[in-house]
C-alpha cells in the first residue's frame, strides 16, 4: 500500500480494511443481483464465471462460450480478423456436427452460414440471440435453484447481516 506523506502507517492499514469490507459488500450485493435478471448475471464477470462453472456440471457450457465468443467477435475492427474469427466461431459452434455445437434450429444455422460470406460484426446476431434465450429460459433458472448458487446467496446474506451487526 502506498503511504501518503506524513500519514501514520496505522491509517494505511485502516484504509485497507475499509477497502476489503467494501469489496465484500459489493460482491455480496452482486451475488444477490444475479437473481434479478439474466442481464445482471451476464454483466458481472463473477456472475459469468459462476454460471460457466454451473454449466460445466451440466455439460452445456458451449452455449455460454458461444455467446461470449460472439460478444468478443463484435469488438473486432479488422476486416481480415473479422472473417477468420467468424469462420472459427462457425466451425466450432454453429455448423452441423461442430465440436461444440450449440442448439439452434436449421433455419438459423443456414442464415448464419450465409452471413459468413460478407462477415460483419452482426453476422452471428440471430444465432447468439437464440442461444441467449435458450440459456435464459432453461439454464439460468436451474442455476438459480442450484446448490452452488444457493450457497453463494447464503454466504452473501450472512456477510450482509454480519456487516450490520458490526457497524
Amino acid at each position: 500500500m502506498e503511504l501518503r506523506s506524513g500519514e501514520p502507517s496505522g491509517n494505511v492499514k485502516e484504509r485497507g480494511k475499509e477497502k476489503g469490507k467494501r469489496a465484500h459488500r459489493d460482491s455480496s450485493r452482486e451475488v444477490l443481483e444475479w437473481r434479478e435478471s439474466f442481464d445482471q448475471l451476464l454483466k458481472s464477470k463473477n456472475g459469468v464465471t459462476a454460471f460457466h462453472t454451473f454449466l460445466k456440471t451440466e455439460f452445456s457450457e458451449e452455449n455460454l462460450d458461444f455467446w461470449l465468443a460472439c460478444e468478443d467477435f463484435k469488438k473486432t475492427r479488422s476486416k481480415t480478423k473479422l472473417a477468420s474469427k467468424a469462420n472459427r466461431i462457425f466451425e466450432e459452434f454453429v455448423q452441423s456436427e461442430a465440436p461444440r455445437e450449440v442448439n439452434i434450429d436449421h433455419e438459423t444455422r443456414e442464415i448464419t452460414r450465409k452471413n459468413l460470406t460478407g462477415a460483419t460484426s452482426a453476422c452471428f446476431n440471430e444465432a447468439q440471440a437464440k442461444t441467449r434465450t435458450l440459456m435464459e429460459k432453461d439454464s439460468y433458472p436451474r442455476f438459480l435453484k442450484s446448490a452452488s448458487y444457493q450457497d453463494m446467496t447464503k454466504q452473501a446474506a450472512s456477510r450482509s447481516i454480519n456487516k450490520r451487526l458490526h457497524t
